[in-house]
């Protein structure tokens, strides 16, 4: 097989009228922002496109859904719904406004019995799945609503818990006591172990041009996309390509220590196949107020140990992907720019470009 080269994002261009089809799974605060940066390359007929500018036909994002905190975690109880905080943070970042409607689903009530720390966005899709009696079409019309950019799947329907096996031997059961616990996550499962996803799902996964994981906690965001059953085959039979989007910083009980490699060993070891061909990375350093900033949970920037990335045979791709803000955040027009022109110089989607 020949080897892969990494892009040079400052000097190549997308062919003109080009168009790619994205799959992107996560879950949490990381697959949104990276929402955001893919947004704006999808192609609609009322916004015109640059010729120079990749084009995006198909965009849909694969979220978890084991969250049981928060405003999510007490409807879930109350409803016997699915939680729905990750899928509206997803509505919003694809939504078209971002002003009136976007700020309204995101709105925190702040007092009112019953109300207090829920979110309107929640209580919006609360109140759809009971009208429709299904979760997935009220994401459907929610999306809708708010003129999305693209089509959201909960990574399955069914109601399911976390349980994490510890380094010393506990299991915990659920996703806020393991979020919280003090130990080392070993390895994560699912209870019910065969939950499925969407149909529509797989057939997203199928036929992509690039399917993206990451950015975003490592046992409580990712690797639970993989428990799903058929999802790590699906991923693994498409002829996209698969990249791992790389967190920034450590994360205080999920990923302590762990170097870029050691985030890609766990998600393949959880998939229990290799998934990845390639991994983006940020190479930008953290300034010394953000280390010490992150140091006070003991967390830090992730070490891009490149040699064992390579050695589990996938490609890395150096960034400048840190932003610096109250946190570290990723640069997501930087990242969803790298990510397509990956996509653009595959093998398989260069045979599919017409000759100028």
């Amino acid at each position: 097989m020949a080897e892969k080269q990494q892009p040079d994002s400052a000097s190549r261009t997308a062919p003109a009228g080009d168009s790619l089809r994205v799959v992107a799974i996560g879950g949490g605060t990381g697959l949104s922002t990276l929402l955001k940066g893919l947004k704006h390359y999808v192609g609609f007929g009322w916004r015109p496109v640059p010729p120079s500018q990749p084009v995006i036909s198909d965009l849909c994002a694969v979220v978890t859904v084991s969250d049981d905190g928060g405003s999510s975690g007490r409807l879930r109880k109350d409803l016997n719904i699915l939680p729905p905080g990750d899928i509206r943070n997803c509505i919003v970042a694809l939504s078209e406004d971002e002003a009136l409607l976007s700020r309204l689903f995101q709105h925190r009530f702040a007092k009112g019995e019953g109300l207090e720390g829920h979110n309107f966005g929640n209580l919006f899709l609360a109140a759809l799945t009971a009208i429709t009696s299904d979760f997935g079409e009220a994401v459907r019309i929610s999306s809708e609503i708010l003129l999305t950019r693209g089509h959201i799947y909960p990574a399955t329907t069914s109601n399911i818990e976390l349980e994490a096996l510890m380094d010393d031997g506990t299991r915990v059961r659920g996703e806020t006591k393991i979020t919280h616990s003090k130990g080392r996550i070993q390895e994560l499962f699912m209870v019910p172990n065969d939950a499925a996803p969407l149909p529509e799902t797989l057939e997203a996964i199928a036929r992509a041009d690039v399917i993206t994981m990451g950015p975003g906690s490592l046992f409580t965001s990712l690797i639970p996309n993989l428990l799903v059953r058929g999802i790590p085959e699906a991923i693994a039979n498409s002829p996209a390509i698969k990249v791992y989007v790389c967190n920034l910083m450590t994360q205080a009980n999920e990923s302590l220590g762990l170097s870029a490699s050691d985030h890609i060993r766990a998600l393949t070891e959880h998939a229990e196949m290799p998934i990845f061909d390639y991994a983006l990375i940020n190479r930008t350093p953290a300034s010394s107020a953000l280390k010490a900033k992150y140091a006070l949970e003991g967390a830090s920037q992730i070490v891009a140990d490149l040699d064992a990335v390579e050695a589990m045979g996938v490609v890395p791709v150096l960034g400048d992907y840190l932003e610096e803000d109250v946190v570290a955040r990723h640069a997501t027009d930087r990242v969803a720019r790298d990510l397509l022109q990956l996509a653009l110089q595959s093998p398989s989607h260069a045979s599919e470009v017409p000759a100028n």
